[in-house]
């Protein structure tokens, strides 16, 4: 995945903002690289409540806007802010529904700003995870 540096530091803005709950959102791709970043709110938020999870039907209208733009959900990220930016088993579960899209995770334990935070971005297909570059364009 590509990504231009504004819309990358938008994301992990996004997640440091929201810590120490988890954040999530999607990113909207053409031809490969992003184009919009879209903030979702997180539903499970409060003290201990680890994960993320987003209004169903808000979700749905939001991929039509994306679609509609002529662009295609490619990227659903979100932050962990007490373990590593690898995937949990929740989101390898998760990421069953959503084939071929990318998870991009951002790691803010330990993070005061956003040049500690840890990007990672994966493809999960069944129990198979694989690291893929995040290349950020100008």
């Amino acid at each position: 995945m590509r990504i231009p540096a504004d819309l990358l530091a938008q994301v992990v803005d996004h997640a440091l903002r929201d810590a120490p709950d988890e954040c999530c959102g999607v990113l909207a791709l053409r031809n490969g690289e992003a184009v919009a970043v879209h903030e979702l709110e997180n539903v499970r938020r409060g003290p201990k409540k680890l994960g993320f999870e987003v209004d169903g039907p808000k979700l749905a209208r939001l991929l039509d806007e994306i679609e509609d733009a002529g662009d295609e959900l490619g990227v659903i990220y979100h932050s962990h802010t007490v373990s590593a930016p690898y995937p949990s088993q929740t989101d390898v579960n998760f990421a069953a529904g959503w084939p071929g899209v990318e998870w991009l995770i951002i790691g803010t334990k330990g993070a005061a700003s956003a040049e500690q935070a840890e990007v990672r971005s994966y493809l999960i297909d069944g129990a198979t995870v694989t690291e893929v570059p995040v290349e950020t364009v100008a």
